[in-house]
């Protein structure tokens, strides 16, 4: 049996009122994934760094593994030369 290790890599940009994050696979057998979430604070709110980080990364984390059910499935199908039903 073989072992992979993949790491997510979370970056964050903040400007007060908007968190953005990029989510991006790392390893050496990861396949080049990254996911972007954004979250936006209303005016009327505290600022609270960490739930926009919070918000954002699980936005991120989302379209991340999207991509990755898409990849999955591109590669079924190349197998089976039927249409995949991949479900997360």
């Amino acid at each position: 049996m073989t072992t992979q290790h993949w790491n997510i890599d979370l970056s964050f940009e903040e400007d007060g009122t908007r968190t953005a994050c990029k989510a991006a696979l790392s390893g050496p057998e990861a396949p080049a994934v990254q996911g972007m979430g954004v979250a936006r604070r209303n005016p009327a709110d505290t600022p609270d760094a960490k739930i926009g980080e919070e918000l954002a990364a699980a936005r991120a984390c989302s379209e991340l593994a999207h991509e990755l059910v898409g990849r999955a499935a591109a590669d079924v199908e190349s197998h089976t030369h039927r249409p995949a039903d991949l479900n997360i």
